[in-house]
C-alpha cells in the first residue's frame, strides 16, 4: 500500500476517455511504477463563482483540520496496539484497506446529496469530524485519567521504602499494640544498618531488647520493626530522626488493605475495558473521518477545477502514487497533457495572481490542480 498519493486534475480539451487513455499510456510507458486510477466525481452543484471563491478560502484550512484528526486516530490506534499487544491490524473503510477505499472511491449520494450547495457539504463534513475529535478527547481523557491512577499506585510501590506503600510488606505478627507496648516501623539506610542494630535499644529508655525485625530491603533502605513502651514512643523517634532513621507512620488495617487490593483490581479492569472501548471506537471513527476527507477531497478537486479551468465543468480527477525518483518524470507527464495555453498561463506561481490565491497548497505550483494526500 502506498501512504503519499497526489490527487489530480487536467482539463478535458476533447473526451475524458480519450484523456484518460494517453494518461495511462504515458504513465505506463514513462512511469510504468507509478499507480494510476480514476476518481470518479459526481456533477456537484457549481453555485455562484463569488461562492466557490469564498469557499476556495476555507478549503485548505478545512482539509488541513480533517486531515489532522485522521492522523490523530490512526496514532492513537497504533498507540493502543502497541500497549495492548495486538497485531496491528490493517485499518478497513467499508470494508476494505483505505488504500483501495480512496483508489476505488465512490460518492455516498445518501450522505452528501450532490444538490446540496458545495459550502453545506463542506460544512456538514467540518462539524461531523469535529464532534468526532471532541468524542476522541473525552474518551481519551477517561483511558489517561485511569491509566494515571494506577500509574500512581505502581510508583508507589515499586518506589523506595521511604516513599512505597508498605501494607502489604507488614503481616499481622510484625506488629504488638497494646494498652503499654507499640511497634514502630523503621526506615533504615541500607549502610547503616549495623549502626542501627547496635544503637536501636539504646536511642531511649524503655525499649524491649533484642525487638527489631528486618521485614524487606531494597537498594537504598531497609526495613525493621521496633517494639518500645508507648509512652518513650516520640522521645525515640526524635532520637531515631537525629540518627538518620526514618520512622513510618503506619496502622495495620486488614480492612484498608482489602479495600486497597480491591480498588487496584478494579482500576486494572477499567484500563482494560476503557482502552478495548477507546480501540474499538477508533477503528469506526477513523473510517468514518477517512470517508468524509475523502469525499472533501472530492469537493475541493471539483471547486478548484472549475476555478482553474473555467465553466462548464469538464475536468479528469484521478489518484497516482509516484514513487519519489519517479515524481519529476510524472509531473513532466502532466504538464505535457495541459492545454499549452493553459499551460502557460499557469507555469509560475507569480502570474497565478490574487484571484487564485485562495487555493493554495501544491497546487498552485503547477498548470493542473494537485495535492497530496498523506494515508499515514
Amino acid at each position: 500500500m502506498a501512504s503519499r498519493y497526489w490527487m489530480v486534475s487536467l482539463p478535458v480539451q476533447g473526451s475524458a476517455s480519450s484523456l484518460w487513455n494517453r494518461l495511462q499510456e504515458q504513465i505506463s510507458k514513462h512511469s510504468f511504477d507509478t499507480p494510476l486510477y480514476r476518481f470518479n466525481i459526481p456533477n456537484l452543484r457549481v453555485g455562484t463563482l463569488d461562492s466557490l471563491l469564498s469557499l476556495s478560502d476555507d478549503l485548505l484550512k478545512s482539509n488541513t483540520f480533517v486531515e489532522g484528526v485522521s492522523q490523530k486516530i490512526r496514532r492513537q490506534i497504533e498507540e493502543l496496539e502497541k500497549v495492548s499487544g495486538v497485531e496491528s491490524n490493517v485499518l478497513t473503510v467499508d470494508g476494505v484497506p483505505v488504500d483501495s477505499y480512496l483508489t476505488r472511491f465512490v460518492w455516498d449520494e445518501a450522505k452528501y446529496p450532490t444538490m446540496s450547495p458545495l459550502r453545506d457539504i463542506v460544512d456538514s463534513i467540518h462539524s461531523q469530524v469535529a464532534k468526532i475529535e471532541d468524542d476522541l478527547k473525552i474518551r481519551v481523557a477517561e483511558y489517561n485519567n485511569v491509566r494515571s491512577q494506577l500509574n500512581a499506585i505502581n510508583r508507589k510501590q515499586s518506589g523506595s521504602l521511604a516513599v512505597r506503600d508498605i501494607s502489604n510488606l507488614v503481616k499481622p505478627d510484625d506488629i504488638i499494640t497494646s494498652e503499654h507496648l507499640a511497634t514502630l516501623l523503621v526506615i533504615v539506610p541500607k549502610y547503616s544498618q549495623k549502626e542501627w542494630l547496635s544503637s536501636y535499644e539504646t536511642l531511649t529508655s524503655y525499649v524491649v531488647p533484642r525487638s527489631s525485625k528486618k521485614l524487606y530491603e531494597d537498594n537504598e533502605y531497609a526495613l525493621y520493626t521496633v517494639t518500645l513502651f508507648n509512652r518513650v514512643a516520640d522521645n525515640f523517634k526524635t532520637s531515631a530522626r537525629e540518627k538518620g532513621f526514618q520512622i513510618r507512620e503506619f496502622e495495620y488495617s486488614p480492612e484498608a488493605q482489602e479495600s486497597r487490593k480491591q480498588e487496584l483490581e478494579k482500576l486494572v479492569q477499567d484500563q482494560e475495558s476503557f482502552r478495548s472501548s477507546l480501540l474499538q471506537w477508533s477503528y469506526a471513527s477513523y473510517a468514518e473521518v477517512f470517508i468524509s476527507w475523502m469525499h472533501f477531497c472530492a469537493v475541493r478537486v471539483f471547486a478548484e477545477s472549475i476555478l482553474r479551468y473555467g465553466l462548464p465543468p469538464s475536468f479528469l480527477a484521478f489518484v497516482l502514487a509516484p514513487s519519489v525518483k519517479s515524481e519529476k518524470k510524472v509531473r513532466s507527464i502532466l504538464e505535457g497533457l495541459c492545454d499549452s495555453a493553459n499551460s502557460t498561463y499557469w507555469k509560475t506561481e507569480d502570474e497565478v495572481g490574487g484571484g487564485m490565491a485562495g487555493l493554495g497548497g501544491d497546487s498552485d505550483a503547477h498548470p493542473y490542480v494537485s495535492f497530496t494526500i498523506n494515508l499515514a
